[in-house]
């Protein structure tokens, strides 16, 4: 209203006069209308004098009613009608509203339901409900623009363009459509907040800052909601909104929690709020919270046969204040406290691990959170031998069983968004599935994402005050096995959701301690987006140490997620990077890498990238100039006749390479010769493979008269050196076997045809029966092989 009159829409007043009643509150001192009107607006000082003396038509807007006691008595307010009057500030509202001071005014108020009753009836001309977005064009409008914002696009951000965003977005909203349970929830403007900077967390940017968490999501959403809102202000307790219901939905959240609960019945209500309710102010309190909040966090169940029941109307909130409840405990061994109720919790979850759920498409689309990052996967298999024991607990909760099964719906988070929050349909249910269970992955996620700095700045702020004696017991307790476990080696989706424990965690002294001794990382297959990187190179970049090895094979990586881990790769002595999407540009930023002075990696794959005649010409200059690698992959990568051309010319300049990998990539004889020359010639090389190229009889012939105490190099060629089999044979399978999934299987069919033509032609030419036995060894192998290319298998 304010901006509309600002824009002449509002033409019926002159005069637009807002109050904050929260401010009102905060001053008790006596003082005039005129004087509080000119304090707060300084620039109304010339007009102020003629109000009450002239005709001006003037509104009111008092914002938050709820925030001052109100007493509309005459023995408790007494009557004023002289706007240059001191009085309380109470007094001047009460006085308005009576139409006593100011009777022309217009006076609109905005308060909560349990505070409405707080005016009498006869001062009211106009009762209206505000209830969020009935129409859904109105949220389909508020995710266009909040998602349109650059600040949320980033500067390189997928979607940036006009007609993708819009497609996006109409993707959302159709989606939402099919998740009757968040469409409830949007009809809320905070909760479209909530979506959409969710989708700016995980979907929108490019690079993610250090701080943001999920957890910090969810804090800042509190306090959006309730920054510094008391549950009633005419309860002399004062309690704050926020720290009631911690405690009252807290607790029905984490008895969910330990029964594996997301539907409550009337009873788990009245237990959880009632059951404890002993004095007329606890009961006034209750109904306080029960009218005003209690439909923010709890909805009717809109699922079929569940329409007497309630729900979180955002599931993780379930989690989020089930943890807020159990950290707020006063018992003084809270460390001990927390970690035996952690570990009852996970006593009590079945031990089935089938009935893992599909979260996405079963509650609401803002399930795939926990989805996205399969945090502290702790299951009950040991939590119920562990149920009786409270020593070190809450590291043994939080870490001792940490990651031990992988979730069938383990995908990337944009292929998430993509099938269930921007996509038509969902991901499908796995067959042993149960239909109607949950687990609750955030729950020991979200208590150590309180426990950060931040977020308990954040809940200071909402009154619910986090000691630091209790949060430095807690963390102390969880360092021993939470390093103890960093020790060991860690399936990739574990340890990765590792990783997003230590980042959300928030804490670089812990982190540092507990990456210190983590010197092999393998994060195989685990699709690296931009926030995954993110966390692996903030959680890294806490200590400084050297990694022996880095795996970050098949994880979907490009040049933008070079570029962030950057960092993080100079410090790896084995990198390998095979089976992404690494082309040229990427092999730009690998060039940078391997010139940079500070460069420790020896043994590089990039097998199985596009690096093609571009990248090979960067990866030449880099090798032309580096001092620290000694073993580089380049199989199937694409290089042709010209990219080994411009390799050879390089390699010259090098001093440490003592191995090189060509294979699979349709070089001819005079490509594999000239590389071969080069190689002889080396200081230091004395391998390269050249098998599954397009090499003639005479030039196999002429890479087989090589000899390591003669030439100083060994090629690996074909599996047959004359008329016995090469010394090579197992290592060129071997690799053959790894990347047959990921070839061409007609070129691979025809390359295997070809060796096995070749062995049994050699076989023929020799009358030794044990070499003849080496041969039939060997063809029985690569006859496997296409047996399996035949059958689909491979």
């Amino acid at each position: 209203m304010v901006v509309d009159w600002c824009h002449g829409r509002l033409p019926r007043f002159e005069l637009l006069i807002p109050f904050s009643c929260e401010d009102l509150s905060h001053s008790r001192a006596p003082i005039s209308l005129r004087r509080l009107i000119t304090k707060k607006y300084q620039h109304l000082r010339d007009v102020v004098p003629i109000l009450g003396a002239s005709n001006l038509n003037v509104l009111f807007i008092l914002n938050g009613l709820e925030r001052l006691n109100l007493d509309f008595r005459l023995a408790g307010t007494e009557l004023c009608c002289d706007p240059s009057e001191p009085v309380p500030p109470s007094a001047i509202v009460v006085n308005l509203l009576r139409k006593y001071l100011l009777p022309e005014a217009s006076i609109i108020v905005t308060t909560r339901p349990s505070a409405v009753r707080r005016i009498p009836s006869k001062y009211v001309g106009r009762y209206a409900e505000i209830c969020g977005f009935s129409d859904t064009n109105l949220q389909k409008l508020y995710f266009q623009m909040r998602l349109s914002q650059p600040s949320c696009r980033g500067q390189h951000a997928v979607g940036s363009s006009s007609g993708e965003q819009e497609n996006l977005v109409e993707m959302l909203s159709r989606n939402l459509e099919h998740h009757n349970q968040i469409t409830a929830a949007c009809f809320l403007p905070s909760y479209c907040w909530l979506v959409c900077t969710t989708l700016h967390f995980l979907y929108f940017t490019k690079m993610v800052p250090p701080s943001q968490t999920l957890t910090g999501i969810y804090t800042s959403f509190l306090r959006l909601n309730f920054s510094g809102e008391v549950l009633d202000s005419t309860d002399p307790t004062n309690v704050s909104m926020m720290k009631y219901a911690a405690k009252t939905v807290g607790k029905l959240a984490y008895e969910g929690v330990m029964s594996r609960k997301t539907c409550f019945s009337e009873d788990d209500l009245q237990r959880c709020f009632e059951v404890e309710m002993k004095t007329e102010s606890e009961l006034n309190l209750l109904e306080v919270f029960r009218s005003d909040v209690f439909r923010f966090f709890l909805s009717p169940c809109v699922q079929p046969g569940k329409e007497h029941t309630f729900v979180f109307t955002i599931p993780a909130m379930q989690e989020y204040l089930a943890a807020l409840y159990v950290v707020l405990g006063e018992k003084k061994t809270l460390a001990q406290r927390v970690g035996k109720e952690l570990s009852e919790v996970f006593g009590k979850v079945s031990e089935d691990m089938a009935v893992i759920v599909n979260t996405i498409s079963k509650v609401l689309p803002l399930r795939f959170l926990p989805v996205l990052f399969n945090l502290l996967k702790i299951f009950p298999r040991y939590f119920s031998r562990l149920s009786g024991k409270d020593q070190d607990a809450i590291a043994h909760t939080m870490a001792e069983e940490l990651f031990k099964e992988e979730d069938y719906y383990n995908d990337d988070v944009l292929d998430q968004i993509n099938s269930s929050i921007l996509g038509v349909e969902g991901p499908m249910r796995h067959p042993d599935e149960a239909p109607d269970d949950e687990v609750f992955e955030l729950f020991p996620i979200f208590m150590g994402g309180i426990l950060s700095r931040r977020n308990r700045a954040i809940l200071e702020q909402l009154g619910c005050s986090i000691k630091n004696l209790a949060a430095f017991e807690i963390a102390k307790a969880m360092k021993k096995t939470v390093i103890r476990k960093s020790r060991k080696g860690l399936p990739p989706s574990e340890l990765m959701d590792y990783l997003f424990f230590l980042h959300e965690f928030q804490n670089e002294r812990f982190t540092a301690e507990a990456i210190r001794s983590l010197r092999t990382v393998n994060l195989s297959s685990v699709k690296m987006t931009p926030l995954k990187c993110s966390v692996l190179a903030s959680v890294m970049g806490t200590t400084s140490h050297e990694v022996e090895e880095l795996n970050l094979s098949s994880c979907n990586l490009d040049t933008s997620s070079l570029r962030i881990l950057f960092a993080v790769l100079l410090r790896c002595k084995t990198l390998y990077l095979q089976l992404n999407n690494l082309g040229s540009d990427a092999c730009k930023e690998i060039r940078d890498l391997l010139l940079h002075d500070k460069c420790m990696v020896s043994n590089l794959r990039l097998t199985n990238n596009p690096v093609g005649e571009q990248g090979a010409q960067y990866l030449a200059e880099a090798l032309a100039g580096n001092r620290s690698l000694t073993r580089l992959s380049l199989l199937h990568t694409a290089l042709g006749d010209r990219g080994a051309e411009v390799l050879a010319q390089h390699l010259a300049k090098n001093q440490h390479l003592q191995e090189l990998n060509l294979g699979y990539n349709s070089l001819t004889d005079t490509a594999a010769l000239r590389v071969v020359e080069v190689a002889k010639k080396h200081a230091t090389l004395d391998k390269v493979h050249l098998y599954f190229n397009d090499i003639s009889e005479d030039g196999k012939r002429a890479l087989d008269s090589l000899r390591m105490d003669r030439d100083g190099v060994r090629a690996l060629v074909f599996l047959t050196a004359g008329t016995d089999v090469s010394d090579y044979w197992s290592n060129i399978l071997n690799v053959v076997q790894k990347n047959l999934p990921f070839w061409d299987r007609e070129r691979v069919r025809q390359h295997l045809s070809l060796i096995l033509q070749d062995l049994e032609s050699s076989r023929r030419q020799t009358a030794n029966p044990w070499r003849k036995a080496k041969f039939l060894r060997v063809e029985s192998e690569v006859k496997k092989m296409l047996g399996k290319l035949q059958h689909g298998t491979l």
